[in-house]
């Protein structure tokens, strides 16, 4: 890359691993390893894009993050950040575009070890993929760079299909309605034939207080 545009590829890197280095945990030896290759990487960007050398310093830097506990949601604020940039140079945009498809990658491996407990955690999370993965793979395929447009097609199938088969098995998410306000042990009894289930409806309707409770909310179906 010539000087000119790693100037300002090294402006987009820094701004870019300073968004993922916030989402690493402060202890822990996973963190500590993870904050020291993002540090180096940040500090030597300039030396490695002059030097075509970027990208596995980047790749460490979100496998470490993503190994010290970044969450899916932290690495999508990273990806729409890159996202947001607006590269002039050529090498610029290609440093970008690395970034959204390294936070892509990132949040598939998350995905592979997450648990859900719901079907429509899993369709809504399906959703929110589809945009960032079309507009990848669009910019893929304007560039012709075929390598990287069936590495996106892979990796949004693969993800999809886990998706599915791991949404198979789980219940749906009905929505209710009771004649008056009652307690969430109530509702809960009610419900499921199980008291002990009053905390479950509470996290998954947001509820302020458990003894007066929305006469309307959504519970799984099982």
């Amino acid at each position: 890359m010539n000087r000119t545009d790693a100037r300002e590829a090294a402006g987009l890197v820094d701004r870019m691993l300073a968004n993922l280095i916030a989402t690493v945990p402060g202890k822990g030896r996973a963190g500590s390893d993870a904050r020291t290759a993002i540090g180096d990487t940040r500090t030597h960007a300039f030396k490695l894009l002059i030097n075509d050398a970027i990208g596995p310093p980047l790749d460490e830097c979100f496998v470490l993050a993503r190994q010290a506990g970044s969450t899916l949601q932290q690495i999508e604020t990273v990806r729409q950040a890159v996202e947001a940039e607006a590269p002039v140079s050529l090498g610029a945009t290609l440093l970008k575009n690395a970034g959204i498809r390294f936070c892509l990658a990132t949040q598939g491996a998350i995905i592979a070890t997450m648990t859900f407990v719901s079907r429509q955690d899993v369709a809504q999370l399906k959703t929110a993929l589809q945009q960032p993965f079309q507009e990848a793979e669009e910019i893929a395929a304007d560039d012709m760079d075929q390598m990287t447009f069936q590495a996106l097609i892979k990796l949004h199938a693969s993800i999809t299909n886990h998706l599915v088969e791991t949404a198979r098995p789980l219940p749906r998410m009905l929505r209710y309605a009771f004649a008056d306000v009652l307690p969430t042990l109530v509702m809960a009894y009610k419900l499921y034939d199980d008291a002990g289930r009053a905390d479950e409806l509470r996290a998954e309707n947001k509820i302020v207080h458990p003894a007066f409770c929305p006469i309307e909310g959504q519970a799984l179906s099982v």
